[in-house]
């Protein structure tokens, strides 16, 4: 059994980067109203999945079963510091396998970082990309492998997901968020 449905969150630099060249997100790259649209996102998910340095701090984030992606273990492990948290290495397990011994169900919402980001790519349902034009993080960690040679657009666009709405995050900053959609092939 697979989540229902797979989101990605992320917001991103004008050159394309969630973080900084030491992989932080810096102050500057955080606005209350994506903030706020994140966190209503999450209050949507069964799961979450990030590596070993991304996580939501949202008041409710101990609630939620999550991947934690990362290269300490050879496949699958429980995480000593949380009962809901699955440790899990790609190169070792299948996301298959990875989802099944978490045992959540539902929907599971990708938060980061680049790696874990590209892992997902194929498998989004909907990516929803903010953008803050007036932020640049040269150097910086990238939103998905392959960027900035090519841009973020052109990765989801290439892995089947469409641009649709366009949501105004911050009107002062220019910061918007746009939701990217899965093409439903019809059937039949």
């Amino acid at each position: 059994m697979l989540p229902r449905r797979i989101e990605g969150y992320a917001i991103i630099s004008a050159d394309g980067m969630l973080a900084n060249a030491d992989g932080i997100m810096p102050d500057a790259l955080k606005f209350p109203g994506d903030q706020r649209f994140f966190e209503q996102g999450l209050d949507g998910a069964n799961a979450v999945a990030h590596g070993a340095h991304s996580h939501e701090q949202q008041t409710r984030s101990h609630l939620r079963h999550r991947l934690i992606l990362t290269r300490r273990v050879a496949t699958l492990a429980p995480d000593p510091s949380n009962a809901k948290a699955l440790l899990w290495n790609p190169a070792g397990a299948s996301f298959e396998d990875a989802w099944r011994a978490l045992g959540a169900d539902g929907t599971l919402t990708v938060i980061g970082g680049t790696e874990v980001f590209g892992l997902f790519l194929a498998r989004y349902d909907v990516f929803y990309l903010s953008h803050a034009p007036h932020v640049r993080l040269p150097g910086g960690r990238p939103v998905f492998p392959g960027v900035p040679a090519r841009t973020p657009a052109a990765m989801l666009s290439s892995s089947g997901l469409v641009a649709g709405s366009v949501q105004v995050l911050d009107a002062a900053n220019e910061v918007t968020v746009t939701t990217w959609q899965r093409v439903q092939r019809a059937t039949g």
